[in-house]
């Protein structure tokens, strides 16, 4: 670890010599407040200090994020951005075409990040040629999660399809257990929505309805038969789910009073904050389907004034994308390494799953950005769809009615 942490502070080392330099400083704004995601934070609070920095932390809670970015904007707009924000996606470009973004290329060269990062990954962190932007891990997202106890009582395996989920589902309705622990939040909703959609759509159907916004694809038959599933799964969630939080729905699962959650690999997060054991206690699967739904966290840079804000921001990027935070949060966080050099053989089951389903995945052409998550669409776009998908799962609105409302919305949203 000595060695790890000279190396850290050399790239700040010259700023260290200037009088006023007090040493590197950052404020972090992001959304990692639940138990699981509160302690992966921890492990790059730990690491910032022991390098000599200085964290103040500003977390915002809620799990898409979405009071965060009302916060940002405060901030920004106040003249008083934070040094560090968690962004992702397009959001990234569009605080950059805002001219609100520092350039950290000099780390980015200094630690070979084009070398290790995979290309798909490195594009989401660079804007116009600069990095501007520092990785954190993959998420997947198109998760089904499941109590193993449950499951193994009522004689029933990890559904495979989704006529398999519904009929898992039905019996598990007769048998007094609540088949899917949900909550009532406009961003689980699309969690949900888009995991099913990839699994009717297929990869190259879910590419053309929500990276291409393909008109004929958003109003095809295919996209009905999504809502008449979405229509049935809303049938297997408990009266209570409104406003519940995701983490809160993954407890569900955790003391068998739900079966299954579908929700992306930060649930995992929860299961072994918990001391739960994958294959033992809860199961892991792919939902239904082929290919896989990424959601990268990251760490966007903002300008700030004064020497020992730039060198924290520097010190915060160098470690990010260093080896061994890349290891340590993403055993605590659920997620894999953005690195494609970090050694799986401490990881779960689970993470191994998933780093070779995107290995396959990104060979196969079906890696796809999450549109529920930010990573695929602008905020208007992505917003729109949002708007549908929770108007018809809250609602008697027939498919034909919520496949027309969604073209609409799309095409007023461009």
């Amino acid at each position: 670890m000595k060695n790890f942490v000279l190396g850290a502070t050399s790239s700040i080392a010259i700023l260290a010599s200037t009088v006023a330099f007090a040493g590197p400083e950052a404020e972090v704004l992001h959304w990692w407040t639940s138990g699981g995601e509160a302690k992966s934070v921890a492990v790059l609070q730990e690491e910032f200090a022991a390098n000599g920095g200085t964290w103040t932390d500003m977390p915002v809670a809620g799990g898409g994020g979405d009071a965060a970015m009302t916060a940002l904007r405060a901030r920004v707009l106040s003249g008083n951005a934070p040094a560090a924000v968690q962004l992702k996606g397009p959001a990234i470009q569009e605080w950059y075409e805002e001219g609100v973004l520092a350039d950290i290329s000099s780390v980015a060269e200094a630690n070979n990040w084009a070398e290790v990062l995979p290309a798909s990954i490195a594009g989401h962190m660079m804007c116009e040629g600069t990095w501007c932007a520092a990785p954190v891990n993959v998420h997947r997202v198109d998760w089904i999660w499941a109590n193993a106890d449950v499951l193994e009582a009522n004689g029933i395996e990890m559904p495979s399809t989704w006529d398999e989920f519904n009929a898992a589902a039905e019996k598990l309705q007769a048998a007094g257990v609540i088949p899917l622990a949900h909550g009532g939040q406009a961003w689980q909703d699309a969690t949900v929505f888009e995991a099913v959609a990839l699994g009717i759509l297929g990869p190259d159907g879910f590419r053309k309805a929500f990276v291409d916004l393909d008109m004929d694809t958003l109003k095809s038959d295919e996209m009905k038969a999504v809502f008449d599933q979405m229509r049935t799964m809303r049938g297997y969630v408990d009266d209570n789910f409104s406003g519940r939080d995701w983490n809160l729905a993954t407890a569900m699962v955790m003391n068998g009073e739900a079966a299954f959650q579908i929700m992306g690999d930060w649930a995992k997060g929860e299961f072994l904050a918990a001391g739960k054991a994958p294959g033992e206690d809860f199961l892991c699967a792919s939902t239904p389907g082929d290919g896989f739904l990424y959601n990268v966290d990251s760490f966007a840079m903002f300008a700030v004034e004064g020497d020992d804000k730039r060198a924290g921001q520097e010190l915060l990027a160098e470690l990010v994308v260093g080896p061994n935070f890349q290891k340590v949060f993403n055993l605590n966080k659920g997620s894999i390494p953005a690195r494609t050099d970090v050694p799986l053989d401490e990881f779960d089951s689970c993470a191994v799953l998933s780093s070779e389903d995107m290995a396959a995945s990104s060979d196969g052409g079906s890696l796809l950005p999450s549109y529920a998550h930010g990573m695929a669409l602008r905020g208007a776009q992505s917003g729109a769809i949002t708007d549908v998908v929770t108007a018809h799962f809250n609602s008697d609105m027939s498919s034909d009615e919520a496949v027309q409302m969604l073209a609409d919305a799309v095409a007023n949203s461009m």
